[in-house]
């Protein structure tokens, strides 16, 4: 028998709230809903995959509920969001967590993968939010959206099309914490992270991921964790004065100059993984 997840947070923190999670199937997402499923809330898992979803919902139980989605589809958000709006009532939480991206350098990315990158890390986040507040957190004035998006600070070289459009969310959290006001919206970077999602890239970058604890001050990757915490931070009432703010996940990167020969001291800090079904991605082993 597994333990349960192990949150920092109080329990029943988020009880009698339903949170709306795109992305939900896997990595950071899936840890995300379990997070806030045992905090009390009433979780809707968006995704493209539906196989992935319920497997995911199966793991959570009755308060789980799974909607198959294409960010990217104007239509198909409305009417995704007016169906959880149906089951459970109201959205009191987004996480903005889908996203994707290959890599590539810049002069090797063609309009369509470019277009398929940004329409992914940004135009859907943008209607998943626009839907969740002009269908009910706007007339609820009260709410709160957390976007997810990267370490693209001082660029993103080999993934230019996702850096580019992870520096347009970061512009549209601050944009709707302005407009949408009392709707508090903030954005989580995490860095580099221990997620499965590692495993999906090409096998001759193992070696490159491999290598980047070293690239790290704090000495290792994040967990899925860690970024889970963070977003449960920004969504509880311990955040009830912050908006429009990025929390940065990513053991101080984008502090380290390019040019530094060494950094940090060669240790790293204990790891917190509450996680209870975790797994370490296959490339790391």
């Amino acid at each position: 028998m597994l333990s349960p997840y192990a949150s920092v947070f109080r329990e029943g923190l988020f009880q009698g709230q339903v949170a709306l999670v795109t992305g939900a199937g896997s990595g950071i997402g899936r840890c995300t809903v379990h997070e806030l499923a045992a905090l009390g809330a009433r979780v809707a898992l968006l995704g493209r995959k539906e196989d992935k979803l319920k497997a995911v919902a199966a793991e959570i139980g009755a308060e789980a509920r799974t909607y198959g989605c294409d960010i990217r589809e104007e239509d198909a958000v409305a009417k995704t969001v007016a169906r959880v709006l149906a089951d459970f009532g109201r959205i009191d939480c987004l996480v903005n967590n889908a996203g994707g991206q290959f890599g590539s350098p810049l002069e090797k990315i063609s309009a369509k993968g470019w277009d398929a990158v940004v329409r992914t890390n940004l135009t859907g986040g943008f209607l998943v939010a626009r839907e969740c507040y002009t269908q009910w957190m706007k007339g609820a004035a009260s709410g709160a959206i957390v976007n997810m998006i990267a370490d693209m600070w001082n660029g993103m070289p080999g993934m230019g099309h996702s850096g580019a459009a992870r520096a347009g969310m970061l512009n549209f959290t601050e944009t709707a914490a302005l407009e949408w006001a009392p709707i508090r919206v903030n954005a989580v970077a995490p860095g580099w992270i221990a997620s499965s999602g590692l495993d999906h890239y090409p096998q001759e970058m193992a070696e490159h991921i491999r290598a980047l604890p070293k690239r790290v001050p704090l000495g290792r990757l994040g967990t899925e964790s860690e970024v889970s915490a963070a977003i449960v931070f920004l969504l509880s009432p311990a955040a009830a004065f912050i908006s429009g703010s990025c929390l940065r996940v990513d053991g101080a990167v984008p502090s380290a100059k390019r040019v530094a020969d060494r950094i940090g001291s060669g240790s790293s800090t204990p790891a917190f993984d509450g996680f209870h079904l975790a797994k370490k991605p296959k490339v790391l082993e």
